[in-house]
């Protein structure tokens, strides 16, 4: 919002560059888009003037693994026994929403602590999940592991392998992992988590 960008599923979703959400075909192949340039008003899904500095942006860790495991959920085979393992532990959870991957950060702590979760998985998963773990604890969290590029590839191989589309949140790790502060963990979920359980309550 306070970048003034329109909502939704729009071509040109991201505020650094112009990455094409619908040009699939360059997704997981393309990692440098041409630069965003300007925030004209009615170009390239900009609808008013940015109320700050883009470049003053940080780009929010939670909002990332958000994304990140919805995007793993919804690739996730629906028959499947690792789909079916989350309809049991979530059963709060409309079908919607579990089909769509909406969980909050204290649900993804829950999983990553499941080892059955992960004793449900076929090979392929497995290796996404741990791999998206892996970017959570070393990249995401409280410290950024030296070989923190190398960890953040290979999910992103993973995602790919297991069919996971290329969203907003993927791309930022794809394309602008520069982008990141040096501790994402010096940046507060509390907030974030605190608004997404009350959107719960609605």
């Amino acid at each position: 919002m306070i970048l003034e960008q329109q909502s939704g599923f729009t071509k040109y979703p991201c505020y650094l560059c112009m990455f094409d959400s619908r040009d699939r075909k360059n997704h997981y192949v393309k990692k440098v888009w041409p630069s965003r340039s300007s925030f004209r008003v009615g170009s390239h899904n900009i609808i008013r003037k940015p109320l700050v500095d883009p470049a003053k942006i940080l780009i929010p860790p939670l909002h990332i693994k958000l994304g990140l495991i919805k995007q793993f959920v919804k690739a996730l085979d629906k028959d499947g026994e690792c789909f079916t393992y989350l309809c049991q532990v979530f059963k709060h959870k409309s079908d919607a929403k579990l089909k769509e991957g909406i969980f909050d950060g204290p649900e993804i702590r829950t999983l990553f602590k499941d080892e059955a979760f992960v004793s449900v998985m076929d090979d392929q998963e497995k290796a996404s999940w741990l791999s998206f773990k892996e970017v959570c604890t070393k990249f995401l969290g409280n410290t950024k592991d030296a070989d923190y590029e190398n960890i953040v590839a290979n999910m992103i191989a993973n995602f790919q392998r297991s069919g996971c589309l290329m969203n907003l949140k993927l791309h930022f790790l794809d394309s602008h992992l520069n982008h990141f502060p040096e501790n994402n963990g010096d940046f507060s979920e509390e907030q974030g988590e605190r608004f997404h359980q009350d959107l719960k309550e609605f």
